[in-house]
């Protein structure tokens, strides 16, 4: 049966929404037509929304929901019911934290056999390359397998704290980025300098330095403006697509804004912790906003918050990562305590109430950056992040006035601690559909409702997928 969505508006432009109506069928849109149906025909369903505002369902391109192998940080299940309740429709998992890693196909079926019957959302998957990797002689023929297969980009890191997942010396990536470009695959770097980091915190240790702000003077912006330089060269060198995760220092953002103006394939994303928060709050929060890269000075703040308004920033991601609650974000050291912070499910309401609120940027601009931005980089632009005839019927109905207050234990994923806590936001997810179904709902009485585990689907970068494998 078809289902009309109607009295519901969307954006049309700038800050202005319009009254629509959206037809789905199959788990696809089939019309997107100004409102103007009166009856319902004998073949559909209609869903009224009562006039709410309606947005694509957000793709955030950077989680770590752990399954298999940590699951008493994050699991598919909790990690995607988050997601769900946040108005995220499609994630993209992380391939260094499970077990095993994400490197070659059979870790990639093995993954997929796991996670699968857990979705609340649909899910993408990075393919990485780690320095064990590269020790393998076959390094090049498994990446090349792991495009086939449809993985949405490739994961690697130049400073990594995993003994698993080791990073790559500058030569190294080098020759990773070469047969990306060979295979058609983005890559996603990790971008601080492991000699600048390791020097500092051996000589701050010796010292007997300790607390957030020791660990903050281990990772200055310095580290990753080094490392953002080598790949803007190696990307020039190689022609591959190269994209900076999880960028927090604007120095390093003015290197990536001029390399995209003299043409080059390189983008950066930022996340909602480093719009938020600075050195400052990171010594006031302790290990709550212990991350790496780590939050960085209010001249960095509003330089990202500037990058995502004039297009210098593809998209906003969470870094979704949450370690186990209590016990690894106290261990007695702040060195050991564990580096990662939830997100999911607080990216859009953030970034609505702190952008578009707050008139940093437009409603345009948020929906590029949750939706369409990040589906172009992982090659689903054809399907996930519009309101369009076509695509898949991934959306949010969204209360653009509500007013709430963030705390933790109201949160869904598995371990629930968040540096926003008590934080005021405008702006909530009332209800999150995915291929036309209810993944989420949140009753006027405060009652929620998840759709069932194993609704989400595996989605496969479009230009590698097997049409007979969908």
């Amino acid at each position: 049966m078809r289902t009309r969505f109607v009295n519901l508006r969307v954006p049309t432009g700038g800050n202005t929404t319009g009254h629509a109506e959206l037809v789905v069928e199959e788990g696809r849109i089939v019309t997107s037509v100004p409102s103007t149906s009166s009856t319902c025909g004998a073949d559909e369903q209609w869903v009224n929304l009562g006039g709410a505002l309606v947005l694509p369902g957000v793709v955030d391109g950077h989680v770590h929901f752990d399954d298999p192998g940590y699951t008493h940080r994050e699991d598919f299940s909790s990690g995607t019911a988050a997601a769900a309740a946040g108005g995220v429709t499609c994630v993209v998992d992380m391939p260094c934290t499970s077990v095993p890693p994400v490197t070659s196909v059979d870790d990639l079926r093995a993954k997929v056999r796991v996670i699968s019957p857990k979705a609340h959302v649909d899910y993408m998957l990075w393919g990485g390359v780690s320095a064990q990797c590269l020790a393998e002689p076959d390094w090049r023929e498994r990446l090349a397998a792991l495009a086939g297969r449809g993985v949405a980009a490739l994961k690697v890191y130049t400073l990594s704290g995993m003994k698993s997942f080791g990073e790559l010396s500058p030569g190294q990536l080098e020759q990773v980025l070469t047969e990306a470009a060979r295979v058609g695959l983005p890559v996603g770097v990790h971008a601080e300098d492991a000699a600048t980091v390791r020097g500092l915190e051996r000589q701050l240790k010796e010292c007997g330095a300790e607390g957030p702000l020791a660990y903050a003077a281990s990772r200055p912006a310095a580290a990753e403006v080094k490392a953002v330089a080598t790949l803007v060269e190696l990307c020039e060198a190689t022609g591959a697509r190269t994209h900076v995760v999880h960028l927090a220092s604007g120095e390093a953002l003015d290197l990536v804004a001029a390399a995209r103006a003299r043409g080059l394939p390189i983008s950066a994303e930022t996340c909602p912790h480093y719009l938020a928060f600075t050195a400052d709050d990171l010594d006031r929060l302790g290990s709550l906003l212990k991350t790496a890269p780590v939050v960085k000075s209010a001249q960095d703040r509003e330089r990202l918050w500037r990058g995502l308004a004039d297009g210098d920033l593809a998209f906003v991601a969470s870094d979704h990562a949450a370690g186990q609650f209590p016990e690894e974000k106290h261990t007695g050291s702040f060195w050991t305590d564990y580096g990662g912070v939830p997100g999911v499910e607080l990216l859009l309401p953030y970034l609505y109430s702190e952008g578009v609120c707050a008139g940093r940027i437009t409603l345009e601009r948020l929906v590029e950056l949750t939706a369409s931005g990040p589906a172009e980089l992982f090659g689903v632009s054809r399907r996930k992040g519009r309101l369009e005839p076509g695509y898949d019927a991934d959306f949010v109905v969204f209360d653009e006035s509500e007013t709430w207050k963030v705390h933790a234990d109201r949160l869904h994923n598995l371990n629930r601690y968040t540096p926003f806590q008590g934080h005021l936001l405008t702006g909530r997810v009332h209800a999150t559909y995915v291929h036309g179904q209810c993944a989420f709902r949140r009753a006027s009485d405060g009652a929620e409702l998840f759709g069932p585990a194993g609704m989400g689907r595996w989605v496969r970068r479009e230009e590698w997928l097997d049409t007979t494998e969908r």
